[in-house]
């Protein structure tokens, strides 16, 4: 069974040197935080991601969800982890304390949700859509719907889903049929089937809040006719408990290729009652707070399990013997040489660390602005940080998600044959990962939603705020000789990302279908520039420690040699890429449908 160790030190490193969230006062609530309680918080979690889900990841898999006689069953274990994971009060962290929350940055709730999903993705998914589920209902909802529900699924003795895709439509929301019409007394009754949802039906809690998009009778056509009702799955009693069941139901369980411990339900709504969140016809609005949750979520997904799987592939790689090493024996009192001498091997872990640490320190970076967003006392700083936040989602939830899968193919493979088998785990990983990629908008759709919406929508205002920002840490660093192998890297990703996003600029207006061509290739410029910009504030913050002698120096020279792989092996691929989209995309656009 697979192995692991929770990476606190890097967590430490990332909120207390390369944040500093510590020293955040213009931050509300910021202040009731300190080093101490975070490090207790994460610790505490990684002991029930290690011990208690961890163990239940390859039994889950092979077992599954069952529909028994209209009723989705967890796999065994998962019941009686999730009660331990409700008494522990994991899923309070980062929610308000008016309905029961402790009122955490998010910045560090995003770590304790890789080491959950880490451990078992799977699992992790059931508390993780009812944070969204709770995200869109703080923000959008009545008091009385916060009141009737916030606080149980705060908890977590209530869980949430959220229900948008039906099978004629997928990603296009325009098209979809459920029904909402007025039953009285503030409620509305919702009829229609949803596929693909995660979380849909299961024994782990008393009642599921499910959040469905529909379409009221008198709804203009398309998005702009979408309203958002949370349906529970039982009734609610005027005392807050679970009364008779819903006219809701799982019709079917999605056989798919991983996550098989988390319940992908068939749901049919016929007639079922709920309630409206926000305005009609705003629907859209209010689930896209859920959907931005769930997408910061899914980035993490990509990082957890890519961590895992690297951490494992290491291990094996330091045990597995096999030939010799090219410049001569390096273990002579061994038949053969560990795998780790062998320089692909290596390739292949050191592109895994790099990525892991580089993404750990961006996702940081996002979480953080984040709570820049909702908490900053200045609010021209919140807008400018929530700005910042939308530009990068679709890089953690795509770019992410789409080097994390290569990442775990990198390990599977790091295992030769043994990769391939079930009882080391690996394919496990790469199995249930994949879906990273596609849900919550495809990585096409989200590279797409980059250059069309957050990019060419203002002139590319924040991303020439991003890059500003870029600019400043390249001027402070330019007179210290030991940043320079990092500052030449950053400085030639950005360049190409500057020259990529020019061409589109220029090329777009007379040809819209450029934007789809160039849109995968531009995400993944902007990711790398991204993560060379963390590496690049990593490397100064750690040759800062190295020179004051705070001790850990291993770890800090661990830092920059890591951050000098990533120059020379991630940054310089911006180059590449960016040729992809002068020379390749315009050619796309041209082609007839008899070329394919």
């Amino acid at each position: 069974m697979p192995t692991y160790q929770a990476p606190l030190r890097d967590y430490q490193f990332v909120l207390n040197e390369l944040l500093n969230i510590y020293e955040r006062s213009e931050l509300k609530g910021f202040d009731e935080i300190d080093a101490e309680l975070a490090d207790a918080i994460l610790q505490g979690v990684a002991d029930f991601s290690t011990e208690i889900m961890l163990p239940l990841n390859a039994s889950g898999d092979v077992e599954g969800c069952k529909l028994v006689d209209g009723d989705v069953i967890a796999p065994e274990g998962f019941k009686e982890a999730y009660r331990q994971y409700v008494d522990n009060g994991w899923g309070t962290l980062t929610c308000d304390p008016e309905y029961g929350g402790q009122g955490l940055p998010e910045a560090i709730g995003v770590f304790a949700t890789e080491m959950k999903t880490a451990t078992n993705m799977a699992f992790a998914m059931y508390p993780g859509l009812t944070h969204g589920a709770y995200a869109a209902i703080h923000a959008h909802g009545s008091e009385a719907l916060k009141q009737k529900y916030l606080e149980k699924l705060v908890t977590g003795e209530w869980t949430g889903t959220m229900n948008l895709t039906e099978s004629h439509a997928g990603t296009d929301l325009a098209l979809l049929r459920t029904k909402a019409v007025e039953a009285g007394e503030g409620q509305y009754a919702i009829s229609g089937e949803k596929i693909f949802i995660s979380s849909g039906d299961h024994d782990l809690a008393e009642n599921i809040a499910h959040l469905v998009l529909a379409r009221l009778p008198d709804a203009p056509a398309g998005v702009k006719g979408i309203s958002l009702f949370v349906v529970p799955k039982y009734l609610i009693n005027e005392d807050g408990t679970p009364g008779d069941a819903n006219t809701v139901s799982a019709t079917g369980l999605e056989h798919k290729m991983g996550i098989h411990g988390n319940s992908t339900c068939v749901m049919n709504f016929d007639g079922a009652l709920g309630e409206l969140v926000g305005e009609p016809h705003q629907g859209l609005r209010a689930m896209f707070t859920m959907m931005n949750q769930a997408r910061l979520g899914v980035g993490v997904q990509g990082l957890g399990v890519s961590e895992i799987a690297y951490q494992n592939a290491l291990a094996y790689a330091k045990e597995r013997i096999q030939g010799r090493g090219l410049s001569g024996v390096k273990s002579p009192e061994m038949a053969a040489d560990p795998i780790l001498v062998h320089g692909d091997v290596r390739r292949m872990l050191m592109s895994q660390k790099a990525f892991n640490e580089g993404a750990r320190a961006m996702i940081g970076q996002q979480a953080l602005w984040l709570d820049e967003a909702e908490r900053h006392s200045d609010g021209e700083k919140a807008k400018a940080a929530g700005k910042l936040a939308a530009l990068f989602t679709p890089i953690v939830k795509g770019f992410v998600t789409d080097r994390g899968f290569n990442a775990c193919v990198d390990a599977q493979q790091v295992f030769g044959g043994h990769g391939y088998i079930h009882e080391w785990g690996m394919e496990q990983f790469v199995r249930d990962i994949r879906i990273a990629m596609i849900y919550e908008g495809t990585n096409g759709v989200q590279a797409l939603d980059l250059v069309g919406r957050k990019i060419l929508s203002d002139k590319a205002a924040t991303l020439m705020h991003w890059s500003s920002l870029v600019k400043q840490l390249i001027e402070q660093n330019m007179g210290n000789d030991s940043m320079q192998p990092y500052l030449a890297g950053l400085m030639d990703a950005s360049k190409d990302l500057e020259k990529a996003t020019q061409y589109i600029a220029m090329n777009a207006e007379k040809n819209p279908d450029l934007l789809g061509a160039a849109s995968m290739p531009y995400m993944q410029i902007l990711g790398i520039t991204a993560l060379a910009w963390m590496w690049t504030r990593t490397a100064s913050t750690a040759l800062a420690a190295l020179e004051t002698g705070t001790g850990d120096s291993a770890f800090y020279q661990g830092k920059l040699k890591t951050a000098q792989f990533y120059m020379g092996y991630w940054a310089v691929q911006t180059r590449s890429l960016r040729k992809q989209i002068e020379s390749g995309c315009e050619q796309l656009t041209e082609l007839d449908e008899s070329d394919f």
